[in-house]
């Protein structure tokens, strides 16, 4: 099979295609044909060893020290099932899924724990659309319900919210009852209003941290929100959550919680099979869209990875299979 291999660190360039061997599943695993999978910043820091802060050593150990320890990357991905294990009877063959991978997904064929964040893709959105949705949705769902403890009629500021993780953010707020504002560049506020924002603000033209507005969550998904700006514009109650956190984020949620004051919330999301659902069943009923900046072939990821690294996609970067097929309902 066909699949994005990384043999080294580096910039897009250390990408490329080759044939490899097509895996086989396990008697508790289901073999899946991928016809969508993101191109994630997760990806994308993995393919470059761009670990933040004092996790680049860490990083390191985990993901490999001199070269990455699984050459093929791809957290996430949308396709059909078409084998599977002895022990498996929650997926029949031909079944549309879509899930985490934790690895492997940009390739032709994946295989996944039945078991696992892996679930059946609604009929009304396309593979592309569901591949958009586990990393970026997961992470917001996660920050937004069980890190920030939003609640309704609660004031809500999103830096990034148009990304891969903020336009899910703003519609998971406001379906849970929050009065939401939007910070994004200028040829993205159009579509964080649509996602229902009730306010948006373009960073270009207007420092948030000196609007004198106050709010109870500020959620900054793409590290350009620092605490000593998020605090100006925090309640002593509320929370700044961070997705992407060093050893200055530490050292100060230290602090807050000596000296009082809004309260620094550090934490990873993780991929539960629960998450993906609850998700799915939002697709379903046209609560939540699952938001596509780009799509590009296979043989041209490395132009998917460049795309993710200017930190102004609109959503999530696509990457797709030659022979995809629609999904059943087109």
């Amino acid at each position: 099979m066909r699949a994005a291999i990384t043999d080294s660190y580096g910039d897009a360039d250390v990408l490329s295609i080759a044939e490899i061997d097509r895996p086989e599943p396990g008697d508790d695993e289901i073999l899946v044909k991928v016809f969508a999978a993101p191109v994630t910043t997760a990806d994308w820091r993995l393919r470059a060893a761009a670990f933040p802060g004092i996790m680049a050593l860490p990083g390191r150990l985990m993901m490999g020290l001199t070269r990455p320890k699984n050459p093929v990357l791809g957290l996430a991905f949308a396709g059909r099932v078409v084998a599977r294990g002895s022990d498996v009877s929650r997926f029949r063959l031909g079944d549309p899924v879509f899930g985490f991978s934790g690895a492997g997904a940009h390739a032709e064929y994946l295989t996944v724990k039945a078991d696992g964040p892996v679930v059946l893709k609604p009929k009304a959105i396309t593979y592309e659309e569901a591949a958009a949705v586990p990393f970026g949705g997961v992470s917001a769902l996660v920050f937004l319900r069980d890190f920030a403890g939003v609640k309704p009629g609660q004031k809500l500021l999103i830096n990034g919210a148009s990304g891969g993780v903020g336009a899910y953010a703003v519609q998971l707020a406001k379906i849970m009852g929050a009065e939401v504002t939007g910070v994004a560049g200028t040829d993205s506020l159009d579509l964080v209003r649509a996602l229902g924002a009730d306010r948006v603000i373009d960073y270009s033209k207007q420092d948030v941290s000196a609007s004198g507005d106050q709010y109870d969550v500020v959620l900054d998904t793409v590290g350009k929100l620092p605490y000593a700006k998020a605090r100006r514009i925090l309640k002593k109650t509320g929370r700044y959550v961070p997705l992407e956190f060093a050893g200055r984020e530490i050292l100060q949620a230290l602090l807050a919680g000596l000296t009082g004051g809004p309260k620094i919330v550090l934490a990873v999301s993780g991929d539960k099979r629960e998450d993906i659902e609850h998700l799915a069943r939002l697709l379903e009923t046209g609560e939540l869209r699952g938001i596509v900046d780009s799509t590009y072939p296979l043989a041209d990821i490395a132009a998917a990875h460049r795309r993710v690294e200017t930190r102004h996609a609109k959503g999530a970067v696509i990457v797709t299979m030659e022979d995809r097929e629609p999904s059943p309902d087109q």
